[in-house]
């Protein structure tokens, strides 16, 4: 089973302002933004990726360009960015462009939060249309990426925050209507491997620790009664 690693884009001059910048054009990382992916880059160079994977978003591209930088800074086989577009930005549709405290006042808020499977945002795309093309394009990279360089294989993704936060709700067995209780900050690292028998979630919303027990080898798929022993480094907040 191949390991992914989802990595979300950099903080943006739309989220420090408070924007849904959606699918819109000319949004790039902020300084903070630019040293938060500068950062996680350094987190991931403690394993070889085998492959990256890329939302056709620029806040995304940059953040992905940070992680190929570093691989290639130690002297490893270049990788190429592959770009998905079915790993890009929920179409928020009219939302899109809008202040979150504008948005808040809508009705259809309360089901955002709530009840996201019966939403679809006003002239754009459901969200439960976002989440099955998302975790289609997720698992499909993931088989290839297998079959190609073997179970042992470390690949990442870059997406947004809305996007991972349903893939993992699916890997978790969740309901999408529970993924609001899923947090996926910016630059951020969760880890997801793709079993025979189901996925398995190492993490989530990581921003800090050590990544290199990724290099070892892969263990079953069978869950350990009582819990097994671990990797010694935490790789969790």
């Amino acid at each position: 089973m191949a390991t992914v690693l989802l990595v979300r884009h950099g903080r943006t001059t739309a989220n420090a302002s408070g924007l849904l910048a959606g699918r819109a054009d000319g949004v790039s990382l902020d300084q903070v933004g630019r040293k938060q992916a500068s950062l996680t880059a350094d987190r991931l160079a403690a394993v070889q990726v085998v492959g990256v994977v890329s939302s056709p978003l620029e806040r995304c591209q940059q953040t992905a360009q940070f992680i190929l930088d570093r691989q290639a800074g130690d002297s490893r086989a270049p990788i190429d960015m592959n770009l998905d577009a079915y790993l890009t930005e929920c179409d928020y549709g009219q939302w899109q462009g809008r202040t979150l405290s504008d948005l808040a006042t809508e009705d259809l808020w309360s089901a955002v939060q709530s009840q996201p499977s019966a939403v679809t945002f006003p002239g754009g795309e459901s969200m439960a249309a976002m989440q099955a093309r998302s975790v289609a394009a997720i698992r499909r990279h993931d088989a290839s990426f297998e079959s190609l360089h073997g179970p042992g294989a470390v690949w990442v993704a870059v997406s947004h925050g809305d996007i991972i936060k349903s893939i993992l709700a699916d890997a978790l067995g969740m309901h999408l209507d529970l993924f609001q209780r899923i947090n996926v900050g910016p630059a951020s690292v969760s880890i997801v491997r793709y079993g025979a028998n189901r996925p398995t979630v190492h993490a989530t919303n990581t921003d800090a620790g050590d990544l290199s027990w990724l290099s070892t080898s892969v263990t079953s798929d069978d869950a350990p009664v009582g819990g097994g022993a671990g990797h010694t480094a935490s790789s969790a907040r």
